[in-house]
């Protein structure tokens, strides 16, 4: 099945409301992302959800890249790429994705870079850091919701203006 041609327009606003409650609700930055944005198809890909798992806390918990981006990239994988030998993928997927990473970029500078140790500044070895980014109203959880949101938002307008879609 492509599920190209089930695509429709979705409000950014609304994908970016989204992913902050699924977020919320424990899902890790790639997994909210990614399953916001992929809900426009009516799918629940738990294969590709837990596939994402590891990318929280910066690839796997290593503080790296923020997962909010895999997670963006992945939906852009699972609409434009090709699903096996002797296939194609769609014509905008590398100007897209690389649009995207320019966008993150832009969203997480703020915060001195890309990477989770940037905009979390959480050791994910030390379970007290951990339970204070989870369960304190003044962590740097806010700064999570803000990049989940905003990388949201930029795929969904990417996404949005991509013609023969």
């Amino acid at each position: 099945m492509d599920v190209r041609r089930k695509y429709k327009q979705m409000s950014p606003e609304e994908a970016a409301k989204r992913a902050i409650s699924l977020f919320d609700k424990g899902l890790h930055c790639s997994q909210a992302v990614f399953q916001a944005c992929s809900e426009v198809y009516g799918m629940h890909e738990p294969q590709v959800i837990r596939a994402l798992a590891p990318f929280g806390g910066g690839m796997g918990s290593s503080g790296g890249i923020c997962g909010a981006l895999p997670g963006a990239l992945a939906f852009m994988g699972l609409i434009m790429g090709k699903a096996g030998q002797g296939q194609r993928d769609h014509r905008s997927l590398w100007k897209s994705s690389s649009n995207m990473v320019r966008a993150f970029k832009e969203i997480t500078a703020i915060y001195g870079g890309p990477n989770c140790s940037d905009v979390a500044r959480v050791d994910w070895t030390d379970p007290k850091q951990i339970r204070r980014f989870r369960k304190s109203p003044d962590s740097r959880r806010r700064e999570c919701r803000r990049v989940i949101e905003e990388t949201t938002r930029q795929l969904v307008e990417i996404v949005n203006g991509i013609k023969g879609l």
